[in-house]
C-alpha cells in the first residue's frame, strides 16, 4: 500500500504543479501586467491633469501675454508694416549712434493666416553703439525676432565694427477669438 500512496501523492503533487503553472500563465501574469499598465496610464493621466491645472491657474497670465504679442504684431497693411519696421530701425540707430548702410525687407507667406517680414540690415559703429543698438532691438515692443547677427571689424584696430542683422516680424491676418 505504500507504493500506491506514494503514487497518489506524486500524482497530486504533479497535478498541483501543473495547476500552479497554468494559474501563473493564465491568471497571475496577465493580472500583474494589466495592473502595471494601468499604473503607468494612471501616472501619465495624473501628469496631464497636473499640467492642465497649471495651465488653468496661469490662464490670465497666458492670455495677457498673447494679447500683448497679438497687439504688437505688424499692421495688416503691408506698406504700413514695412514703414513701422523702417521707422523702428531709424529710431534704434538714432538712440544707439550707429550708421545703417542698408535695409532689405522681404515678405514671406508663413501660413494661411500670417506672414513674416524678414529684414536684413547692415550697419557700422563702435562696440558700445552696436551693443546699445542690439539692446534697443530686443527691448522694442514691436513683434520682431532677431534671427542672425554677424559682427566683423572694419579696420585693423577693431574700433569700427560692422554688423549684419537679420530680423523677422510677424503679421497676423485674422485675430483668433
Amino acid at each position: 500500500m505504500e507504493i500506491k500512496n506514494r503514487q497518489k501523492i506524486m500524482v497530486i503533487a504533479a497535478a498541483l504543479g501543473v495547476g500552479f503553472l497554468l494559474a501563473d500563465k493564465l491568471l497571475i501574469t496577465p493580472l500583474t501586467e494589466g495592473w502595471q499598465a494601468r499604473s503607468k496610464q494612471i501616472a501619465e493621466l495624473t501628469k496631464q491633469v497636473n499640467q492642465g491645472s497649471l495651465l488653468v491657474s496661469r490662464d490670465s497670465v497666458i492670455r495677457d501675454r498673447w494679447e500683448h504679442m497679438r497687439t504688437n504684431t505688424l499692421p495688416a497693411d503691408v506698406s504700413f508694416a514695412e514703414n513701422d519696421v523702417l521707422t523702428a530701425f531709424e529710431r534704434w540707430s538714432k538712440l544707439s549712434g550707429i550708421s545703417i548702410s542698408s535695409i532689405k525687407p522681404q515678405w514671406k507667406q508663413a501660413g494661411e493666416d500670417f506672414m513674416t517680414l524678414e529684414c536684413r540690415a547692415d550697419a557700422f559703429g563702435n562696440i558700445g553703439a552696436l551693443t546699445r543698438f542690439l539692446y534697443e532691438v530686443e527691448k522694442d515692443p514691436l513683434a520682431l525676432r532677431v534671427e542672425a547677427v554677424e559682427i566683423t571689424s572694419r579696420d585693423n584696430d577693431g574700433q569700427t565694427l560692422a554688423i549684419g542683422l537679420q530680423v523677422s516680424g510677424l503679421q497676423l491676418g485674422v485675430a483668433p477669438e
